[in-house]
């Protein structure tokens, strides 16, 4: 069973070129006014817009990534189309991308499914959140596998457990996928967006809890719950808003990226 793209040609170009493209742009922007950050990081929170909103706010964290060395990854997302209660995770033999497929990260597959209860929901798995994710996976961690678990109403502490379980694998990462606030003006957004960043950067859950409203924020939960319990540093990467491109500023979107390190 191979896990088609849901949404290319919509949230990312279908043709390998023009990714190309974006990608190179996006580093062209960051690499004359910024230097990557030296960071040895297996997870990141990442955000799933339309590239042309998020992208270069997602690409800074997979340039981090690359030189991880990390074999494996785990992809955990929201959903926005299904809901159910749990995590979705499905035997599928690779992830098609516009590059090429990615390859299942099967041995992994095979030690989660011993240690944890999930089933497996194929409607759930046409979703942007995890899937915006692939091209950058494919195009910048080459030969990496990966896992693809999309998650609806579930505690916090069970992702967190997942994390901490995939986390103590040898040459194995996570990348945990969502968006911040939407459709506020952009002081509002940013005002609300300020909190997530925040509760971050200080490892604080009350923090979080006291405005941030990603839409991922269960995920976002989880990899605080185990970068306090696996002594991780955090560390902000980048924030913007839809504002930023689109120059609307009546309704945006925030977005952030982070890494996390020993």
């Amino acid at each position: 069973m191979k896990r088609e793209m849901s949404v290319a040609g919509s949230f990312y170009p279908a043709r390998d070129v023009e990714l190309e493209r974006y990608f190179e742009h996006f580093n062209e922007v960051y690499d004359e006014s910024f230097k990557l950050p030296d960071l040895h990081s297996r997870a990141v929170i990442v955000p799933h817009a339309g590239y042309i909103y998020s992208g270069y706010t997602a690409n800074i964290a997979y340039r981090v990534l690359q030189h991880s060395g990390i074999e494996n990854f785990v992809v955990i997302g929201p959903s926005h189309r299904v809901g159910f209660n749990g995590i979705s995770m499905c035997d599928f033999a690779s992830y098609k991308t516009p590059f090429g497929d990615i390859q299942s990260a099967e041995s992994l597959y095979e030690k989660i499914s011993d240690e944890f209860s999930l089933e497996c929901m194929t409607t759930a798995h046409s979703e942007h959140s995890t899937e915006v994710q692939f091209p950058f996976i494919k195009y910048y961690l080459g030969g990496a596998n990966i896992i693809e678990l999309v998650y609806s109403q579930t505690d916090p502490s069970y992702i967190s457990t997942i994390i901490n379980f995939v986390l103590k694998q040898k040459n194995c990462g996570v990348i945990i996928s969502t968006d911040l606030s939407h459709f506020y003006n952009l002081d509002d957004a940013d005002r609300l967006d300020k909190i997530c960043l925040s509760a971050v950067d200080k490892l604080d859950l009350d923090l979080l809890h006291g405005g941030c409203e990603a839409c991922g924020i269960t995920g976002v939960e989880a990899m605080i719950m185990s970068a306090k319990k696996l002594n991780l540093n955090s560390h902000i990467l980048d924030y913007r808003t839809s504002a930023d491109f689109s120059e609307d500023t009546s309704r945006v979107v925030g977005y952030m990226s982070a890494c996390f390190d020993e």
